[in-house]
Formats: structure tokens, sequence, C-alpha cells
């Protein structure tokens, strides 16, 4: 640690990296949906994204969320078109990015327009809009 730079911890616990955050979001992620985590957060050169879904019309989705409780969240075009890239990369024909306010809150799904139309359709042939 750099001089004059005070770490602030609470009493005998060490600060988790962000990481942990991460990881726990992508685990919960791929439980809901019935997906799998990928490897090292998709860093692999073979498989990218954080967790994917099963299947000819998979899905690639992007995780993202808060290492603390916030009210607020910054959205990035760069998120959507990195994981529009790396869903046409992995042959994957649907992507999301999915995004909490903190640690154990509930996750958001952010889908385009078209697919949102798909879904609005499914909804109503089912009488359920």
């Amino acid at each position: 640690m750099a001089v004059g730079i005070r770490e602030r911890t609470k009493e005998g616990s060490a600060p988790k990296p962000t990481r942990f955050f991460s990881n726990k979001q992508e685990k919960s992620v791929a439980e809901a949906i019935g997906g799998k985590q990928t490897k090292n957060s998709g860093a692999t050169p073979w498989q990218k994204g954080d967790v994917l879904t099963s299947g000819s019309e998979s899905f690639l989705i992007e995780c993202k969320t808060k290492t603390k409780k916030s009210d607020t969240i910054t959205i990035r075009e760069d998120w959507f078109e990195k994981n529009r890239q790396e869903m046409a990369f992995q042959g994957k024909k649907h992507q999301a990015v999915v995004f909490s306010f903190g640690p154990d809150e509930e996750n958001h799904y952010i889908i385009d327009e078209y697919l949102f139309q798909d879904l609005l359709e499914y909804l109503q042939s089912k009488g359920e809009c």
C-alpha cells in the first residue's frame, strides 16, 4: 500500500474483489435461466460472454453488477456493441445485457427491440397481453 493511503475495512474483514461480486451474479443468472457460466468470464479465445444458454437459438448474456447497493447504474453503449460482436463470433442468435443495482439485488435484462417484439407477440398469442 502506498504511503499516505489508508485502506478502510471493517475490523477483521478484507474487502472483496470486484470479481467476487461478478462471479456471484453470473452464477445466479445461469441458474435462473438454465444456462451455463462461461469459464473466466468469457476471457478465453473460444468462449465469450458471461452466461450461455443451450440450443440452436441460444443467448449470449453479458452480466454487470455494482459491488455495493446503489440507486443508479450507468448503461454503456460499448457493452452492447461488444456483446453483439461476441454473439456473432459464438454463432448465437440472441444477446442480452443483465444488470443489478448491487449484490443480491434483482437482475434486470436488457434486450433489443426486435426480441422484445417477438416476446410481445408470444405473450399475445398466449392471451397474456
